[in-house]
């Protein structure tokens, strides 16, 4: 039969989101009823950040499935299967992700709004946590993602709104 590589997220002691199932290596498991996603079966997602969407957990898990499926764009049900490498994923690598994932936009976000540095602040406060993740650095990275967050929200609140005003009446 034949097998397909997948990723889901475990907690620790190799155990399922909701702590259902406890997960042994190379062990093959079959699910015999009948398969509804978000329900019943195995879950998992073609791609690592597909299933981080759906859970954090602290392990991230390379699967093998096989047997009978239901497939959604960003997750699948299956009838069988097996954990064949784990990693640990800790705080630090979301934080590493949400600076790239940030870094991606920030070129754009720059381009709209020049003076604006807070966003640029907050990459280079997270950047600082994790190479030294002690209070102050958090304390640091939280304000200034708080900062960026917020100028960011008033910035496009602030564009709408004045694109609005050409939707409302006018009053003679």
């Amino acid at each position: 039969m034949k097998t397909h590589k997948r990723y889901k997220f475990l907690r620790t002691g190799l155990k399922s989101h909701y702590g259902i199932k406890k997960w042994k290596k190379n062990h093959w498991y079959k699910y015999n009823g009948d398969l509804k996603i978000y329900k019943t079966g195995f879950h998992c997602s073609k791609k690592i950040y597909q299933a981080f969407s759906w859970v954090q957990g602290e392990i991230l898990a390379e699967v093998e499935v096989r047997g009978k499926s239901i497939k959604e764009d960003d997750k699948e049900t299956w009838s069988e299967m097996r954990i064949v490498n784990t990693w640990k994923w800790q705080k630090k690598d979301s934080v590493a992700l949400a600076i790239y994932a940030a870094e991606l936009v920030l070129e754009n976000f720059e381009k709209e709004y020049p003076k604006d540095k807070s966003p640029r602040q907050a990459i280079e406060a997270a950047k600082k946590v994790l190479k030294n993740n002690n209070a102050k650095n958090r304390f640091a990275a939280e304000s200034a993602t708080w900062f960026a967050s917020r100028s960011a929200v008033i910035n496009k609140i602030s564009k709408w709104m004045d694109n609005h005003l050409k939707a409302l009446d006018k009053i003679n």
